[in-house]
Formats: C-alpha cells, structure tokens, sequence
C-alpha cells in the first residue's frame, strides 16, 4: 500500500494540475504556453492537460468530497491569476484535501487499514486529523 505522501502525488496532484490548467485556460484564457510557464511543464503537457489525457482519477471522481475539490481548483486557479505561486497553490490544495478528509476516503478505497496520522506530517502545514 502507498503512503498517504505518495497517494497525494499519483492521485490527487496530476487531477488537480489538469484541473487547474483547464480553468487557467479556458476560464480565465490564458494561453497554453503561458500555463506552461507557470507549470514548470512543456505545451504539449498543458495540451493533455486540457484535453483530458492527463490528470483525472476515479477515485475523485467518486469521492464524496469531489463537489468541494472541484470548487477548492477553481478558487486555487482565481488565487494564481492573483499571483500566487503554483508551488504554494499545490501545497494548499494538498493541505485541504487532507483536512476534509479526501485523502483518508482515497487510502481506504485502495484497502487501506492503517492510521494516517503518523504519515501525514508535512512540515508546510499543521494537519492533525
């Protein structure tokens, strides 16, 4: 079984960068290539990105807290139109995800039985569950 750390990396931050290259693309229009910029990642990225080739998971999309991830991608999307650094974005979704609990929902539709709490010390947040 993964650690929560390495289930927040495969699952949720590919779903959450696709999602926000979408709104940054076609809510606010912004460029692929300027997307890219901010990403750290190619055009052709964005574009699989955008197209769906990247990103998405089932087990968001059948999570209860699907609805409050989707709404936390577009106000993390409104937050980098104001300047906020992708890095520190990625960071507060991650921190919320584990607040609300998606991460615990996530690990055990994986088949997890072990406590999370000692694995999810992330030293930008204070997370306690």
């Amino acid at each position: 079984m993964k650690m929560p750390c390495e289930l927040i990396v495969s699952e949720i931050l590919p779903t959450a960068r696709g999602e926000l290259a979408r709104q940054l693309v076609i809510r606010h229009d912004l460029t692929q290539a300027k997307v890219a910029k901010m990403f750290g990642v190619t055009s052709a990225a964005v574009s699989q990105y955008i197209k769906g080739l990247r990103g998405g998971n089932s087990y968001i999309e059948n999570s209860i807290y699907r609805v409050m991830f989707f709404n936390k991608i577009v106000s993390s999307a409104d937050m980098m139109i104001e300047g906020a650094d992708f890095a520190d974005v990625l960071c507060d979704i991650c921190c919320f995800v584990k607040s609300i609990g998606m991460v615990d929902e996530i690990y055990a539709m994986q088949g997890a039985k072990e406590d999370l709490n000692k694995c999810l010390e992330c030293p930008r947040d204070n997370f306690n569950p």
